[in-house]
């Protein structure tokens, strides 16, 4: 099952990226997400309550559902569908794989999970592998400031997923069942985006370009129901830290639909920064292969 859920994350997750650059154009970023977790929200309340498996919440979990709304399907695709105007895809797809550090930081700092040195070492890969794979951005800043902005977007965006995901621990532990969190968080989540958004002095535009409106579908069904579903589910049966292991596998596909899509040229460095931070997340969170110690018979007796 855990298996499953791994692949069914990296599916729904790995397109994502890309459906999110189509939601970049006329229509404000903050009006796009509303739309996508207002659309999201409707789907999921509406099969919870037809299939009769909507189930009341005490208020006590209430204010951190509120908080996991704020993380998980609000703030945070804020910020990433702004990094999304500054960089490829692509690559947000791969800053996002620092939500495994975030993870790991956090499991510490709210529930005593000190990381070891794996932890370490790994991040220590991870972060020369982000260095090497913005190198020619970095290189290139005084042509493109830009990169430095997009790159900060997506780092903040994944602090803050991180975040929802220790509210998501806590819910999980306060008895609140994965489904009844995320539809309630995703209204919460709605509605905070659609008040954020207001008070910017946006108003709802209807989409009519076809484009926008397929992607539209995808993040909202797929990629916003299904996805965050089966993320939670693993979260909660493997701990937030392994659970963003998943973040390690889903760049591939981002990386590889951008190559196609948005035409990004990978150089030598950036294969070997590829490289380096799958190699840091592998290092935090594969099992090792256990090795039985040899028993040890006495010797019979003459």
């Amino acid at each position: 099952m855990t298996a499953l859920l791994f692949l069914v994350v990296t599916a729904c997750w790995g397109f994502t990226w890309y459906a999110i650059k189509l939601q970049i154009g006329p229509i404000p970023v903050e009006m796009s997400i509303f739309y996508r977790f207002a659309l999201a929200a409707v789907v999921l309340c509406g099969f919870l309550l037809i299939t009769r498996k909507w189930r009341p919440v005490p208020w006590r979990a209430h204010p951190w559902i509120v908080l996991l709304g704020c993380g998980l399907f609000g703030i945070n695709f804020i910020l990433m569908y702004s990094a999304t105007a500054y960089i490829a895809s692509g690559i947000v797809a791969v800053i996002f794989t620092t939500s495994t550090i975030f993870n790991a930081l956090g499991n510490w700092a709210f529930y005593g999970n000190r990381p070891g040195m794996r932890f370490v070492f790994g991040a220590a890969f991870g972060l020369a592998g982000i260095a090497c794979l913005f190198a020619n951005q970095i290189y290139a800043l005084s042509h493109n400031p830009h990169a430095i902005t997009g790159m900060l977007f997506a780092l903040c965006g994944t602090a803050v997923f991180s975040c929802g995901n220790m509210v998501s621990v806590k819910l999980h532990a306060m008895g609140i069942p994965n489904r009844d969190a995320v539809a309630r968080g995703m209204v919460y989540g709605t509605v905070l985006l659609f008040i954020f958004a207001s008070l910017r002095g946006q108003t709802p535009v209807m989409p009519t370009e076809p484009l926008y409106i397929g992607g539209l579908i995808y993040l909202a069904i797929p990629g916003s129901v299904i996805a965050f579903l089966a993320y939670l589910a693993l979260v909660n049966r493997v701990g937030a830290g392994r659970a963003a292991y998943v973040t390690v596998l889903f760049p591939v596909v981002a990386l590889t639909v951008s190559t196609f899509l948005e035409g990004y040229v990978w150089t030598p460095i950036g294969a070997s920064g590829l490289a380096m931070i799958l190699l840091g997340n592998i290092t935090i969170f594969a099992k090792l292969p256990r090795f039985a110690r040899p028993s040890v018979k006495p010797a019979a007796a003459d």
